[in-house]
C-alpha cells in the first residue's frame, strides 16, 4: 500500500478517496482559501498527451454549471501533473445502485435529467465526456454532478484507439459496456456518443444491469457493435423508459437523439407517464429461441410430433411477461448440429436457446435437451429423459418449468396459474393437437389440421388452445376454401374462438386469432379494443402487437399502427407484421417495400406500377402463375391484366375476386387496380364494399392519386364521408381505452 503524501503542490492531503485508471484521488485542503478540495493525480502520459490534458482541462474549467464538477486548478508537482476539483458529499451512482438495487422508472428519469442538462452544458462548450458511466455520476444531497469529463481522450485518442489500447491495463479510455459503437470501430466521435452512454445509464438504473454487460471486455464490445439490448417492460412508465433507451442506443449516431436537449425533452415528457411504482416490473426481458428439434433416426411421424412440441413449448413460454420467445421457424437456418452462436445471437437477438434431440424406440421417446447462453455457449441446464409417446404433455410441462427456473424468470401469480390451466385431459388428445399444429401451417393441409383438432376436442372438449387453433383453421378455410361454404366456416371459426375464451379468458392466442376474424367480418373497432386489452395484460407479446397494428390500420389510425409496429419490433426484431401496408397507406412507398415480409411481392409490384416499371413484374407474375391455384391464382391473373393494360382479361378475374372477397383491405387494393384500368364503376363498387366492410383509412382514400378518376363523383364523396365517420368512432374508442398511453403517443 503506497504511503499517503503530506502535500501535493500547495494542497495539504487529508485522506485517499479512490484510485482509477488515470490516477489517484485525494481529499485535501486549499490552505490559501481555507476550502476542502479533491486532488486527482494524473499518471505519466507522455508530453503529447500531457498537452492535451492541459488543453481539455482549461476548456472544462470554463464550464460553469451546477451539474458539472468544478475544476479549480491544474498544476504540476515536480513531474507529477494533478487536477484540483470541488470536493463532493454523497456517493457515486454505481455505489447507490449496488446498495439499493434498480430504481423505479420515474426515479431513474428524475436522476437522468440533470445528467443530460450537464451534458448539454459540456457540449455547448465543445467538450465530449466520452466516459459517462455510473461511477462518473455523483449523487449529492443537492443534486447530481458529472465527474471526469473530457479527460479520457488525453490518454488515448478514441478515434484511433485499437482494441488493445482499450483493454490494456492503465490505458482505459472508457468502459466498453457504455461506449458508443463509433468509439470502438474507429469512426468519428462527437457529442452523440455521450447520448448513447446516457441511454445505457438509464437502462441500468431500471433493469439493474448494464445493457451490454458481458463476461469480458471483448464480449461487451461485440454486444455494443452488433447487438440490441432486451426491451424493458412491465408498466407504462417502464415502456416509456424503453422508448428513450431504444433511440439513445441506436448504432448509428444519426438515428439517436441529436442533442442532449432533445433527449432531455423526451425524458420530461416520459416523466409525466402514469406509473404504479412497481420497480420489480421494470424488467429486461429474457429472449429465448427454441431451435427446431432434431430427430434421430429420420422418421416423418416423429418429426411431425417434434415440430408440434417445439411450437407448443414456444406458445407456453410466450405467455410470460418477462420473456420474449422467438418462433422456431425464425431459427430454422440455425438448426444444424453446431449452430454459429454468435451469428444466431446477433441475427435473432436472443440471450438463450433451447436445443433438443429426439430418438424414438417403439412407443418410447428419448429426449436430450440443453439450454445454452448465447453467444458465450455456456450450458445453463441439461436434461435427459425417456418418456412414452403418451406422455408428451408431461415432457413439455417439465421442459417449460426447467427453462423458467434456469433463467430465473420472475412469475406473477397469474402466470403460475396460466402454466397450470391449459392441461390436456389425455395423452391422445395432446398428440392429436401436436399433429394438427404441424398441418395448420400449410394452406394445402388445413383440412387435415381441422380434423385432428376436432379429434383432440372430442377427447378433451375443455382444452382451450385446441379451440383457439381450430378457430384459426376454420377462418383460413373460409378465406381460401370453397366460397359456397365460407359463411359457415366463419361462423364455426367464431364459435370455436368464443369457446376458447370461455375456457381461458386470458389466452392470448385466442384473442389474437379472434381479432383477425373480426377484421374479416367488418368489426375493426372491436378487434382493436380486444387487442388493446390483450396488450395491457401481456405487454411483452410481439404477436399481439402485430395483430394490434393490423387492426389499428383498418380503423384508419395509421400513426398508432406504426407505434404498435415499433413496439413489437423492439421486443422481436424478426416479428412478421403487416406494417408494410400501413406505410403504403401513409404514402411512404420506400418503407412499404422495405418492410414487406420475405416472400411477399405485393408492395414491390405496386411500387413498380407507380413508377411505370412493369415488365419485370409481369414476367415474375407469369412464372408464379404456374405454382398457385384457387383465389391466389385468380388475383394473380387480375394483376397481370392490369400490368398489361388488358381490359378484357381484367374483368372476369376482378369480378370473381370482388364477389368472394371478405377482407376489406384486399378490396381497397382491387379498387386501385380498377382505377388504374380507368374502370370507374368497378373502382367505386370495390371502394364502397371496402368501407362497408370496416376499413376506415379515410385520408388514404381521399389523397390517393390513382383515385382521381372518381374523386369528383357523389359516390366517392359518400365513401370518404362514411370512412371518416368510422375513423372518428375508432379514434374516440382508442383514446377512451388508453391506447395512446399504451403505445407512447
Amino acid at each position: 500500500m503506497s504511503e499517503l503524501p503530506a502535500r501535493i503542490g500547495a494542497y495539504k492531503v487529508i485522506r485517499k478517496l479512490g484510485e482509477g485508471g488515470m490516477g489517484i484521488v485525494y481529499a485535501a485542503v486549499d490552505e490559501k482559501l481555507n476550502r476542502n478540495v479533491a486532488v486527482k493525480t494524473i499518471r505519466d502520459v507522455g508530453a503529447a498527451s500531457q498537452e492535451r490534458v492541459w488543453r481539455e482541462a482549461r476548456a472544462a474549467a470554463a464550464v460553469n454549471h451546477p451539474g458539472v464538477c468544478q475544476i479549480y486548478d491544474i498544476a504540476e508537482d515536480g513531474d507529477q501533473l494533478f487536477l484540483v476539483m470541488e470536493l463532493l458529499e454523497g456517493q457515486p451512482l454505481s455505489d447507490m445502485l449496488a446498495a439499493d438495487g434498480p430504481q423505479s422508472p420515474i426515479d431513474a428519469l428524475t436522476l437522468l435529467l440533470p445528467v443530460l442538462e450537464a451534458l448539454q452544458a459540456l457540449h455547448a462548450s465543445g467538450i465530449v465526456h466520452r466516459d459517462l458511466k455510473p461511477s462518473n455520476v455523483f449523487v449529492t444531497p443537492h443534486g447530481v454532478k458529472l465527474l471526469d469529463f473530457g479527460l479520457a481522450r488525453a490518454v488515448v485518442d478514441d478515434a484511433t484507439a485499437t482494441v488493445a489500447d482499450l483493454t490494456m491495463q492503465g490505458q482505459v479510455v472508457g468502459t466498453p459496456a457504455y461506449m458508443a459503437p463509433e468509439q470502438l470501430d474507429g469512426s468519428g466521435v462527437d457529442h452523440r456518443a455521450d447520448l448513447f452512454a446516457a441511454g445505457a445509464l438509464l437502462f441500468e438504473m431500471v433493469a439493474g444491469r448494464s445493457p451490454f454487460a458481458a463476461a469480458s471486455n471483448m464480449a461487451s464490445m461485440h454486444a455494443v457493435l452488433y447487438e440490441r439490448p432486451p426491451a424493458l417492460t412491465g408498466t407504462s412508465a417502464a415502456e416509456a423508459v424503453d422508448r428513450i433507451v431504444r433511440r439513445a442506443l441506436e448504432k448509428k449516431p444519426a438515428d439517436r437523439y441529436q442533442t442532449a436537449a432533445e433527449m432531455a425533452a423526451a425524458v420530461r415528457a416520459s416523466s409525466l407517464t402514469p406509473h404504479s411504482g412497481e420497480m420489480a416490473r421494470a424488467v429486461a426481458l429474457t429472449r429465448l429461441v427454441v431451435l427446431p428439434f432434431r430427430v434421430f433416426p429420420a422418421d416423418p411421424d416423429t418429426e411431425m410430433l417434434a415440430v408440434g412440441l417445439a411450437d407448443a413449448l414456444t406458445a407456453s413460454l410466450s405467455g410470460l411477461d418477462s420473456m420474449v420467445v422467438r418462433s422456431p421457424l425464425a431459427a430454422a437456418r440455425f438448426a444444424g448440429s453446431a449452430p454459429d452462436l454468435r451469428a444466431l445471437a446477433t441475427t435473432l437477438e436472443v440471450d438463450a436457446l433451447l436445443t433438443a434431440t429426439l430418438m424414438r424406440a417403439g412407443d418410447q421417446l428419448r429426449i436430450s435437451a440443453q439450454l445454452v447462453d448465447v453467444p458465450a455457449g455456456t450450458v445453463l441446464w441439461s436434461h435427459r429423459s425417456q418418456t412414452g409417446l403418451g406422455d408428451l404433455f408431461a415432457l413439455q410441462d417439465d421442459l417449460t418449468r426447467q427453462i423458467v427456473a434456469s433463467l430465473a424468470v420472475p412469475l406473477s401469480g397469474e402466470e403460475e396459474q396460466a402454466l397450470q390451466r391449459d392441461v390436456p385431459a389425455s395423452p391422445a388428445a395432446y398428440e392429436c393437437y401436436l399433429r394438427a399444429t404441424r398441418f395448420a401451417e400449410n394452406n394445402e393441409t388445413t383440412a387435415q389440421a381441422r380434423d385432428l383438432y376436432l379429434e383432440c376436442l372430442k377427447q378433451d372438449p375443455h382444452y382451450a388452445p385446441a379451440w383457439a387453433r381450430l378457430g384459426r383453421v376454420y377462418r383460413r378455410i373460409g378465406n381460401w376454401g370453397d366460397r359456397a361454404q365460407a359463411a359457415d366456416n366463419f361462423r364455426q371459426s367464431e364459435d370455436a374462438l368464443r369457446r376458447a375464451l370461455e375456457l381461458n379468458p386470458a389466452l392470448s392466442l385466442a384473442h389474437h386469432y379472434y381479432a383477425y376474424l373480426e377484421l374479416d367480418l367488418g368489426r375493426a373497432q372491436e378487434a382493436m379494443l380486444r387487442l388493446l386489452a390483450g396488450v395491457k395484460r401481456h405487454r411483452s407479446d410481439p404477436e399481439l402487437l402485430a395483430g394490434l397494428l393490423h387492426a389499428l390500420r383498418y380503423c384508419g389510425l395509421l400513426e398508432a399502427s406504426v407505434a404498435a409496429f415499433e413496439k413489437a419490433e423492439r421486443l422481436d426484431p424478426n416479428v412478421t407484421t403487416s406494417v408494410c401496408h400501413t406505410f403504403w397507406m401513409m404514402r411512404d412507398t420506400h418503407r412499404a417495400v422495405e418492410t414487406e415480409p420475405s416472400g411477399d411481392r405485393m408492395m414491390a409490384m405496386l411500387a413498380s406500377l407507380r413508377n411505370n416499371h412493369t415488365a419485370p413484374v409481369i414476367a415474375q407474375l407469369k412464372r408464379r402463375a404456374s405454382r398457385v391455384s384457387g383465389a391466389v391464382a385468380v388475383t394473380n391473373r387480375a394483376f397481370i391484366a392490369v400490368l398489361e393494360q388488358d381490359a378484357e382479361a381484367f374483368a372476369a378475374p376482378f369480378d370473381a375476386v370482388v364477389g368472394s372477397a371478405r377482407d376489406p383491405e384486399n378490396l381497397y387494393y382491387l379498387s386501385l387496380m380498377a382505377a388504374y384500368m380507368r374502370d370507374s364503376e368497378r373502382c367505386l363498387s370495390a371502394l364502397e364494399r371496402t368501407v362497408r366492410g370496416g376499413w376506415f383509412c379515410a385520408q388514404t382514400i381521399a389523397d390517393e392519386p390513382w383515385l382521381t378518376l372518381v374523386r369528383d363523383t357523389p359516390r366517392f364523396a359518400a365513401v370518404v364521408q362514411e370512412a371518416e365517420a368510422g375513423n372518428r368512432r375508432a379514434a374516440s374508442a382508442f383514446k377512451d381505452a388508453g391506447g395512446g398511453r399504451l403505445l407512447g403517443l
